[in-house]
């Protein structure tokens, strides 16, 4: 199976300012994750970035690099440009790696890929993970999923989902179906990431401030890889850098 990793990176970060030349060891922190994604099966490992500097210092280390417009409202958005300007077929399988997951196991974006190749009907895949935690559960900051039977996504939120009436985080429904998280990793196919930035915004999507719902809501579909293992650490914030930079 030949699938495209897409990094989208951008300069300006609130909680942590140029985030992506952030040093992580010596390289940049976008550095970092495309070499971490390029130990995954991808035929192609490119970041989509709207500064020059990121482009230089990613050609710098033997990474590729575009550079895509600035006025992009999200990381979609910048991969639906860099989409056309890589001329991918429509059918072609492209993980979205966030440029701030210097961590990311590339046996996880091998999955992704994976479970969107084996469901042609599907224009979209991600992940998630069981929730063992009840903080987590009730934290709106950790974004919550249900599957149907086949293993897509019916909803996804920022309360506790499912809702448990008799409180605290809810029993396995099944040995196969907990409580999950969703982890922020998507597989699309190239066509319809171009095709995304043009369809609406959901009301759901602006309530729960969670873009994928735009996709349920426009009655498409998306596949959810359930793995084992809860993803390595981001970087949002000065601490979360700090945590990385001890792991290297």
């Amino acid at each position: 199976m030949s699938f495209t990793v897409l990094i989208p990176a951008r300069m300006k970060s609130t909680r942590l300012p140029d985030k992506p030349l952030a040093d992580i060891g010596g390289l940049p922190m976008v550095v970092r994750v495309a070499q971490q994604a390029a130990r995954s099966g991808a035929s192609t490992v490119c970041v989509a970035c709207d500064d020059p500097r990121i482009v230089q210092a990613c050609e710098a280390a033997g990474v590729q690099a575009l550079l895509t417009r600035a006025d992009h409202p999200s990381g979609s958005d910048r991969l639906a440009e860099a989409c056309t300007l890589l001329g991918l077929a429509d059918d072609t399988i492209v993980v979205n790696v966030q440029g701030d997951e210097p961590l990311i196991d590339q046996t996880l974006i091998d999955a992704v890929a994976q479970s969107l190749a084996a469901r042609p009907d599907t224009p979209m895949g991600t992940a998630a993970h069981a929730i063992e935690d009840e903080a987590d559960f009730v934290n709106p900051n950790v974004v919550k999923v249900v599957l149907d039977a086949a293993g897509q996504a019916l909803y996804f939120s920022r309360s506790p989902l499912p809702f448990w009436r008799d409180g605290g985080l809810p029993p396995r429904l099944s040995a196969d179906h907990p409580a999950l998280r969703h982890i922020g990793i998507y597989a699309y196919r190239a066509g319809f990431l171009r095709s995304f930035p043009g369809l609406a915004a959901s009301p759901l999507e602006r309530v729960e401030s969670l873009e994928q719902l735009r996709v349920l809501w426009h009655g498409h579909r998306i596949a959810v890889h359930v793995t084992p293992h809860a993803p390595g650490t981001g970087v949002d914030t000065p601490e979360d850098l700090a945590r990385v930079r001890l792991h290297f």
